[in-house]
């Protein structure tokens, strides 16, 4: 029976497998690159329809309740603030949403005890044989497991290592997305402004913390040239973007400037013609990323579950855990890609006319007559998979 696995990345879907494996009994380290947790950042995730269910058979959905942002509409404003439209608080923060950061601490504290933590490392080399994956570190002695998961998102190593260069299996959707936090100057109480120029989108938002503000930028552009690890490039390409943009787009470019929590990243899909090979798996981003819109956390720790059940019916057979694992999971991460792959023309439509178009449809949507039918259409695009039954053990029940 498979008793020694290692994940790959302390986000999301790391933290949320290595709880189920925990609770199952197995042995399981967690290799995480940055020095420690990533509690920092601009980004919430959200959660909806079934995806609230398996949160709480995990028992963190009162933990995530109790650090929700609360967020309301988001009105879409002109450049002279004049509003046009409001995004109803479903489109964006589902029925429960939280601090990308704030989800990533309940995650660690929850699996903890279930797992070894290894920060400021990373995987360098893998060598599968019959009896486990010798694993080379960059820092640490090598070990070997029985099998090892690459839970480490859209520039995954494990994947890089097992399967080959990211360059084979990343789509790019044409769009780029930076994000980042500033003191709260702008009098938002849980709730957003966004404004839109051709292939441009701006927003400010504040939710549980009423003394910061979360900036995000999205634009349209060809493929960049820069370094991953340099964040003043990033730096630079956002503001050469957004220098035309009229409304509050100076001023935000001035903070970013001093950022020290910015995101930037391409919006991308990775399609991969399997998740497994031999002893190594990949999940979450690192597997089928669909970008905006498409249940990346959710899904992330939809998948994390489904993996641990069915090695646990399989009782440690990988090669048939891992089948029937991609079986459940692949239509619904499908489906998902699918829907994201429209994400950047949402955000950031061609032309004023495009603009004009979406803003008139959301007024419609946010009527009061239609909020009802679009919040039940919201829920249903996160119901894209089942959420299986698996024996756990008692103490997996909170």
């Amino acid at each position: 029976m498979t008793r020694s696995i290692l994940i790959s990345g302390a986000g999301i879907g790391g933290p949320s497998l290595a709880y189920w494996l925990g609770q199952l009994g197995y042995h399981v380290t967690v290799v995480e690159q940055a020095a420690g947790l990533r509690t920092g950042g601009a980004a919430a995730v959200d959660f909806r329809g079934e995806q609230v269910a398996l949160l709480e058979r995990m028992g963190v959905l009162a933990d995530i309740r109790a650090q929700q942002t609360g967020m309301g509409d988001q009105l879409v404003v002109d450049a002279d603030g004049r509003t046009l439209t409001r995004f109803p608080s479903a489109l964006f923060s589902g029925e429960v949403e939280i601090d990308r950061g704030d989800l990533s601490r309940i995650l660690y504290e929850h699996s903890g005890n279930h797992a070894e933590y290894l920060f400021g490392d990373r995987i360098t080399a893998l060598d599968q044989h019959d009896n486990g994956v010798d694993v080379t570190f960059a820092r640490g002695a090598a070990r070997t497991f029985d099998l090892v998961i690459g839970a480490d998102g859209l520039h995954s190593a494990v994947r890089r290592l097992a399967f080959g260069d990211e360059s084979r299996f990343r789509s790019d959707l044409g769009y780029y997305v930076a994000a980042f936090s500033m003191p709260n100057t702008f009098g938002l109480d849980h709730a957003g402004l966004i404004h839109n120029e051709p292939s441009r989108y701006l927003s400010i938002s504040s939710g549980r913390d009423s003394s910061r503000a979360m900036i995000g930028f999205v634009f349209a552009a060809p493929p960049q040239e820069y370094d991953r690890r340099d964040v003043d490039a990033q730096k630079r390409i956002v503001t050469a973007h957004f220098a035309s943009v009229g409304w509050k787009a100076p001023a935000l470019l001035a903070a970013m400037r001093d950022a020290e929590d910015l995101y930037f990243d391409s919006l991308s899909q990775i399609r991969l013609d399997h998740w497994s090979t031999g002893r190594v798996a990949l999940l979450g981003d690192a597997a089928w990323c669909a970008g905006p819109g498409g249940n990346g956390t959710g899904h992330a720790m939809l998948g994390a579950y489904t993996l641990a059940g069915e090695l646990a019916k399989a009782d440690g057979d990988h090669r048939l855990a891992y089948t029937r694992y991609e079986q459940i999971m692949r239509p619904t991460v499908e489906k998902s890609q699918k829907f994201a792959a429209n994400a950047g023309r949402f955000l950031a439509p061609a032309t004023q006319w495009q603009i004009r178009r979406r803003n008139f449809t959301y007024r419609i949507l946010s009527s009061p007559i239609m909020s009802g039918i679009f919040t039940r259409m919201s829920a249903k695009t996160a119901n894209t998979g089942a959420l299986e039954s698996y024996p756990l053990p008692a103490t997996a029940a909170h």
